[in-house]
Formats: C-alpha cells, sequence, structure tokens
C-alpha cells in the first residue's frame, strides 16, 4: 500500500476540527481500519487512482461524500490535503433491523424517532438528549442532508449519544416501509395535520418523523404516515424549534404509556 501513494502526509489530523483527517494514506487507512467516516471531501475535477479507490471504498460502506473546490479543502487542511479529507464519526452507527428484532425479542414495543433533514448540529443534539430520557430505541436519520454528529452534537446531547443508537440509512422511503412492515405505526408530526398531539394514539409500535423547521417533512414520507399530528399553539408564532417539538411529542407517548399502565 506504502508504495503506491507518495509523499505519506504524517501530519493528518487538524487539532482545530473534530475528527480531521486527511491525505490519500491517512483516509484510505482509516477506512480500511473499519472506523465510521461521517462525511468525506474529494476534491472537484482531481482525478488519481488512489482518489478512485478511495471513492469505491466509501460507496462500498455506503459513506457519504461529496465533491468541493479545492479552496474548502484548504481551508480545513491547509494545503497538504492531497485531494482528499474526512471526518470519523464520533459514534458507531447501529443496525436498524438488529434494533428492531432485539426490541421485539425482549418483549418490548418498539418506539424509534426518525429525522428528515434535521440539519442543525445543536437541534439534533438537544432531540438526542430528549429521546434518551424518553425510552427511545433509536435515531433514524438519512445517510446525506443530516446534521454532522461531531463534539457540537455530543455537547448539546450531554452524553446521550453515547447511549441510544443512531441508524443512518440510505433511503428513508425504504426505511419508512420496512418499519410499517415490522407493525410500527409512522406518526408524521406536521402543522398541516387535522389532530392534536393529545388525541393520536402513541402508546404501541411508533415511529415519530420530524423534518426540517425550513420545510417540515417531505411531501413523500408524509404520504406514508399511518396518523399525522400538530402541536397546539396559542401564540402568535406559528412554529417551535424541532427540538422543542420533539421532546413534547415524546413526552405525550411517555404519559400515555404511563395512564395506559395506570388503567
Amino acid at each position: 500500500m506504502e508504495k503506491r501513494f507518495a509523499p505519506k502526509i504524517t501530519q493528518t489530523i487538524n487539532k482545530d476540527r473534530d475528527n480531521l483527517v486527511y491525505g490519500v494514506h491517512p483516509v484510505l487507512e482509516t477506512i480500511l481500519a473499519g472506523k465510521e467516516i461521517e462525511k468525506a471531501l474529494v476534491q472537484h475535477g482531481l482525478r488519481s487512482q488512489p482518489l478512485s479507490e478511495i471513492i469505491y471504498e466509501l460507496k462500498k460502506r455506503n459513506f457519504p461524500y461529496q465533491f468541493v473546490p479545492e479552496e474548502k479543502l484548504i481551508s480545513l487542511c491547509g494545503k497538504t490535503h492531497q485531494g482528499i479529507a474526512c471526518f470519523v464519526a464520533p459514534i458507531k452507527y447501529a443496525s436498524l433491523e438488529n434494533i428492531i428484532n432485539a426490541t421485539f425479542e425482549a418483549g418490548r414495543v418498539p418506539f424509534v424517532i426518525v429525522l428528515d433533514r434535521v440539519t442543525d448540529v445543536r437541534n439534533f443534539g438537544a432531540i438526542a438528549r430528549s429521546a434518551e430520557c424518553a425510552g427511545v430505541d433509536a435515531i433514524i436519520i438519512p445517510n446525506k442532508g443530516s446534521a454532522q454528529i461531531n463534539s457540537d452534537a455530543l455537547k448539546t446531547s450531554a452524553g446521550a449519544l453515547n447511549y441510544i443508537p443512531v441508524c443512518r440509512e440510505e433511503n428513508l422511503k425504504e426505511t419508512l416501509a420496512f418499519l410499517k412492515h415490522c407493525g410500527l405505526s409512522i406518526i408524521g408530526v406536521t402543522e398541516k395535520a387535522n389532530k392534536e398531539l393529545f388525541f393520536v394514539p402513541l402508546t404501541g409500535p411508533v415511529a415519530i418523523i420530524l423534518g426540517s423547521e425550513e420545510e417540515g417533512i417531505s411531501g413523500e414520507y408524509l404520504r406514508l404516515c399511518d396518523h399525522t399530528l400538530k402541536i397546539p399553539m396559542a401564540g402568535k408564532v406559528d412554529s417551535l424549534n424541532v427540538s422543542v417539538a420533539a421532546a413534547l411529542v415524546l413526552y405525550e407517548s411517555v404519559r400515555q404509556k404511563m395512564v395506559a399502565v395506570e388503567l
């Protein structure tokens, strides 16, 4: 492996960036070592056998990558980037199928949350914190178009991301279909809903889906929902921060389950 790449980059980690690795040798070795890649950045227009091999390995593992101008890589790594950089994920992503199976085998009903294009790191961390406290079994995010899980996300989650599984899925539409096949009800949180939060059953196997603050849940995912709900608003502001909305819905589910046990 050493003979195919020259020169070798010795300074692989930029301490001013979270888990940043750059240079063809370090990036390829990081991937082959089994590390989870949060995102890779490839210089646009640059072609070489080493970069082709790295892209092949990224595709094989369904790790997200994007082509960027050289200026982007220079701003992150300096001039010794060799056309490639990646962020190493601080967590190990989980298998959704394994989690669903393990939950049923343990005699519990699955309780998961799906985030459609929630890109703000602090919102993601806050949602993870609420989800872990509410007993959620997993957070499901798309392979692309989601918040980067970094030190800010870990900090905002107050450590919850060390405990709650996160599943990164290639195709959310197929993932929602899989959840429905497993018996979960898909519950969409949207201001377009006719029913308010307190009148939608949340005690069974459920997957709660929330969308971005700018656009909400994608139309193709809304059409897959078994129920939709909205949070009642009495003030002049017509929406809540997505992390606040998530906490309200998650704890309404907790409340309903507690009432059901008492009955």
